[in-house]
């Protein structure tokens, strides 16, 4: 289980290791040229510079009409891939590749533009001519890339998902990007199954990705392998994609679905330690006595034979434990468990009380 200074390093690691979208910054790319002659067993391959030239020229070729203006995006278009180097690394051909699309597409350039700036609105327009089948493939395959970046360089993982989802490294020029953006959506939502495979993918070429890529996939693989369904690591982080949803202006179906999701497991993980208890307290009953009596008689008492009743609770769990008992409970828990979940089952409480006064 990852620890909770761990898990923040990661997240700032995540945030700094966002790829620069502003095509004022395109040349400082970091990420440098693959060695032809190393050997993997990936089976993508990040596009040679020349032959992406090719691609976007024959796109401007296709997308610019003859008129008073076509000469001019030409030369601007050209002007664009003049100085690329042969090695030039991926994340300077997709910036590349959509400043051409920029310039002779006004969609696309409205769309390169937003991904140059921090997000001014919280709800988006979901460009819809991207998935419109007369966009052609290279534009609209990594513009969708450009794109998600951005979005998720914003926190905004599901709408990150929306533009990933369906795309492979052999549709744009920037495959390891690609699958590490797609790795970090399904970390983010704590999609282990889908972010194992794509890291796996990503690491099957890792001598031909960006380092930094590199590094932070080993992290999330490391991280999501240890990954155990309805722990109080697994709640922890899901209370924390709430939040980032509420953050954002969220408060939807799908937020209370997780807000439901979350008490669920919190109910089914506090009946589990309250089975213990009880277990635990009936091991100590069944012990032998220190002073057992002397003879196999009946003792002798005075008292009237009544049993004090005691409230233990509703079906529904600890909620109904007085605050004496629920305090020894939140003590126990902090006792067995790393002190920063106790906010997790504190909240708990207050849902449950909240819950009890509507009714």
């Amino acid at each position: 289980m990852m620890t909770e200074g761990r898990t923040i390093g990661l997240r700032r690691w995540l945030w700094l290791a966002a790829p620069v979208l502003c095509l004022v910054a395109a040349s400082l790319a970091v990420a440098g040229p693959s060695d032809p002659l190393a050997k993997s067993a990936a089976s993508w391959q990040p596009p040679r510079a020349e032959q992406v030239k090719g691609e976007a020229l024959r796109w401007l070729d296709a997308a610019v009409v003859d008129g008073p203006k076509a000469a001019a995006i030409r030369s601007k278009a050209e002007a664009i891939w003049a100085d690329v180097p042969a090695g030039a690394s991926e994340d300077d051909l997709l910036i590349r590749l959509a400043r051409t699309f920029a310039v002779a597409d006004p969609n696309a350039a409205s769309l390169v533009a937003m991904c140059c700036q921090p997000r001014s609105q919280r709800t988006l327009a979901s460009p819809l001519w991207l998935r419109d089948r007369r966009t052609a493939a290279l534009e609209a395959n990594n513009l969708r890339l450009l794109y998600a970046s951005w979005l998720v360089h914003e926190s905004l993982y599901d709408e990150a998902m929306e533009q990933l989802s369906g795309l492979t490294p052999e549709d744009v020029v920037a495959p390891a990007t690609l699958l590490f953006h797609q790795s970090v959506v399904y970390h983010a939502l704590l999609n282990k199954e889908s972010g194992l495979k794509s890291l796996g993918e990503l690491l099957q070429g890792e001598d031909r990705s960006p380092r930094r890529y590199v590094a932070l996939a080993r992290l999330m693989q490391d991280d999501l392998s240890g990954l155990e369904t309805d722990t109080l690591d697994h709640i922890a982080r899901r209370m924390g994609d709430i939040r980032r949803r509420l953050e954002l202006g969220r408060a939807g179906p799908k937020v209370r679905e997780e807000e439901d999701g979350v008490i669920k497991s919190l109910d089914k993980m506090i009946k589990k330690l309250e089975q213990q208890q009880q277990q635990q307290e009936q091991s100590s009953s069944l012990k032998p006595s220190g002073t057992p009596a002397t003879e196999s008689r009946p003792m002798g008492g005075k008292g009237p034979g009544e049993v004090t009743k005691k409230n233990i609770g509703s079906q529904s769990g600890w909620g109904d434990l007085p605050p004496k008992e629920r305090e020894q409970a939140m003590q126990q828990i902090g006792r067995d468990f790393p002190s920063h979940y106790r906010d997790a089952i504190e909240q708990y409480f207050r849902r449950l009380a909240a819950e009890g006064n509507e009714e």
